[in-house]
């Protein structure tokens, strides 16, 4: 990636007898270049050395994606609602700089709890209502809302210093090192990933290795491994506010970015009558919502598929 590209990668090893590990890969989608594609950053990060090495003898036994609420403190919503709460990652608690997220989803869980069961048992002294309006103060009096106000700066200093990677590290390393978060400024996130998106031509194309089929592979034997299933006769859930957009902006200016952003190959363009034309493919999807969050017009619509159905993974 780039130096304006945010991202990073995890490794974790399983206990067991055979060796196994979770390797994943984090690249964020307010990128600029149309012809970024994150699933191949992936595959060419595995053939650094120090990766290379570390797969060597390895078996690729599942595949997975999954956009994250990675906005940080400064996108935090109104977490309560009449009969439900937002806890966890759906509430944005991740913590970006670590790429962790389990402790507070942990944490969130509890306390969304007790707060329900004081507000049922009519202990929190609010008004009786719908909504546990006690959770968010609660929640405001926890570990997870000073963790992440103490690094709500480290994410949004890379677009504020305007140096990238590099000014997100130099801030990283000057300012929180020594104030851990206590510095009386908070950066403010001030644009949509969809809208950082250049025209084509402003950019260039990125050429990416070829797959080896050992380390790095191609993305729909990829997909193949999600277990994703959708009934061939049921309504798509993936439709387009208006189906000439694909065609009139997203290729001709932008060269149909949402052929490269999707983990799953479900957007794909085929020539009809010489014509690029946006074709669907729904039974692909992983649901890893990154379409609703990156398409540059806004005009794709993602709803529950019939069934709750989709991907089915297997120890992840």
């Amino acid at each position: 990636m780039s130096n304006g590209n945010y991202g990073g990668y995890f490794i974790y090893h399983y206990a067991g007898e055979s060796p196994l590990i979770a390797f994943g890969f984090v690249m964020g989608l307010d990128y600029e270049n149309p012809y970024q594609n994150p699933y191949k950053e992936f595959q060419r990060l595995k053939q650094h050395p120090h990766f290379d090495r570390l797969l060597d003898g390895g078996n690729r036994v599942a595949y997975g994606a999954r956009a994250l609420a990675e906005g940080g403190y400064q996108s935090i919503p109104k977490l309560t609602m009449p009969g439900g709460l937002l806890v966890g990652c759906t509430a944005g608690f991740l913590n970006v700089p670590k790429i962790k997220g389990v402790h507070n989803a942990l944490r969130s869980g509890r306390i969304a709890a007790e707060s329900v069961y004081k507000h049922i048992c009519g202990d929190d002294n609010s008004e009786k209502s719908q909504e546990v309006l006690s959770y968010p103060v609660a929640l405001k009096n926890s570990p997870v809302w000073k963790e992440l106000y103490d690094v709500r700066n480290i994410r949004p200093s890379m677009d504020a210093l305007g140096l990238g990677m590099f000014g997100c590290v130099l801030y990283t390393g000057l300012i929180w090192y020594f104030l851990r978060g206590k510095e009386p400024w908070t950066f403010k996130l001030k644009e949509a990933d969809y809208s950082r998106l250049k025209p084509a031509k402003k950019c260039k194309s990125i050429p990416y290795p070829t797959p080896d089929g050992k380390k790095s592979f191609d993305l729909l034997t990829s997909v193949a491994l999600t277990g994703t299933n959708h009934d061939a006769n049921e309504p798509s859930h993936l439709t387009l506010y208006d189906d000439t957009i694909p065609e009139t902006v997203n290729f001709p200016i932008y060269d149909g970015p949402e052929q490269r952003f999707c983990p799953a190959g479900v957007y794909e363009y085929v020539s009809i009558d010489g014509k690029p034309t946006l074709q669907i493919n729904a039974a692909n999807c992983i649901h890893c919502k990154t379409c609703d969050i990156k398409d540059v017009s806004q005009n794709i619509n993602w709803v529950n598929p019939q069934g709750g159905e989709g991907p089915a993974y297997d120890g992840m």
